[in-house]
């Protein structure tokens, strides 16, 4: 399960064995399973651990007074469930199991060595960071610019890559076991209006999505729908890196 986060982290710099294997122990130390529809992180909560997700999909999200609630991230096996939480004190939002999840704790001192004796790791977590500011901002696009068509053909998209970039894809056919409810809190909109566009993308054969299995029937066809360029995902990383040989 710990492989996840080093096959994402791959696509950012490359890592020697030592290195792997480093982040395959650091990740296997302690380990923590939740059940859906739990909180991993309440909001305002004081954390001095990192959560490394392992398994299953959870969600960043806040939730208003009156009770209405955006997310404002999927967390799928690989992710850092946030970056900054560990080091700014308190959370300034919650993290949701949608499924049972398994996460991995990291202290603090452990992400300060990394930083500190480890060149490679500390350029991959660097991007990594810097890849999740660019997917919130392509995110903020959606949410103020985008149409309702757009934005679920956007975010399908988005994710189908993010899962394939962690080997959780067959082909063109993913689990996706989110809601409909979810959908809409994530992307602004009513549940009744993600039920209808889901069916307008299904009536153009752009998508299936049955069961919490999603099938991709023709991705050309729905990146041009959405306007979705993947740059933003920075996958496969660019410029000077270092020899995973070193």
């Amino acid at each position: 399960m710990a492989d996840a986060l080093t096959r994402k982290l791959q696509n950012y710099t490359a890592l020697s064995a030592s290195e792997r294997a480093l982040l395959h122990t650091v990740l296997s130390e302690r380990v923590r399973r939740h059940d859906a529809r739990r909180d991993l992180v309440c909001e305002g909560e004081i954390r001095g651990v990192t959560l490394v997700m392992l398994a299953g999909w959870a969600c960043r999200y806040k939730t208003l007074e009156d009770g209405r609630r955006q997310l404002s991230a999927f967390l799928i096996p690989g992710d850092i469930c946030d970056h900054s939480m560990v080091f700014l004190g308190h959370a300034d939002h919650a993290i949701g199991a949608i499924t049972p999840v398994t996460v991995a704790e990291v202290q603090r001192e452990t992400i300060e060595r990394f930083a500190r004796d480890y060149a490679r790791l500390r350029q991959a977590l660097w991007w990594d960071m810097l890849v999740t500011a660019s997917i919130q901002r392509e995110w903020t696009v959606s949410l103020g610019r985008r149409t309702a068509l757009e934005r679920v053909a956007h975010l399908l998209c988005e994710l189908f890559l993010r899962l394939q970039a962690v080997d959780l894809t067959r082909s063109w056919t993913c689990e996706l076991p989110v809601t409909q409810a979810e959908f809409a809190d994530a992307t602004g909109l009513s549940h009744v209006h993600v039920n209808r566009t889901l069916q307008e993308l299904r009536a153009a054969s752009l998508v299936s999505w049955q069961d919490r299995i999603l099938t991709i029937l023709d991705f050309t066809a729905l990146a041009e729908t959405a306007q979705f360029n993947a740059g933003y995902l920075h996958l496969g990383y660019e410029g000077q890196h270092l020899d995973a040989n070193e």
